[in-house]
C-alpha cells in the first residue's frame, strides 16, 4: 500500500476476495484527500463543484476516460455546477484498492 495510487492500475475483480477492512481503508485515505468513507465502510464519495456547466461536463468526461482505462466505474450525480462521485466494488459489496486508485486519479485532475 505504500506505492502511490495514481501510478498503479486497477485489477479485475469478479468477487471472491474480501472487502477492505476498516484498518486497510484508513491506510488508503491519506492518498485520497477529501473523499469520505460511508459509516458502513462500503463506499467512498466526494463532491466536486465548478463554475458552470461546461467545466462540470469536462470533468465528467475526464472521469469517464479514467473509468474506462481502469475498467472500474463510479456512480455519479451530475448537475449544472457539481458532480458527486461514489465508488464501491459491487462484486465484494464493499471497498477494494481499485476504489482508492480511481479516487486518487480523479483527485489528480483538480489543480488546487
Amino acid at each position: 500500500m505504500t506505492e502511490e495510487l495514481t501510478k498503479i492500475r486497477c485489477v479485475g475483480c469478479e468477487g471472491g476476495i474480501p472487502a477492505l477492512t476498516q484498518e486497510e481503508i484508513k491506510q488508503y485515505l491519506p492518498q485520497t484527500k477529501d473523499w469520505q468513507v460511508s459509516a458502513d465502510n462500503k463506499w467512498i464519495s466526494r463532491r466536486f463543484e465548478f463554475k458552470g456547466f461546461y467545466k462540470t461536463m469536462a470533468f465528467v468526461n475526464a472521469i469517464a476516460w479514467i473509468a474506462n482505462q481502469e475498467n472500474h466505474h463510479p456512480d455519479m450525480e451530475v448537475g449544472y455546477n457539481y458532480c458527486n462521485i461514489k465508488y464501491m466494488t459491487h462484486a465484494v459489496n464493499g471497498l477494494t484498492q481499485n476504489d482508492f486508485i480511481c479516487a486518487a486519479k480523479i483527485n489528480a485532475l483538480i489543480i488546487e
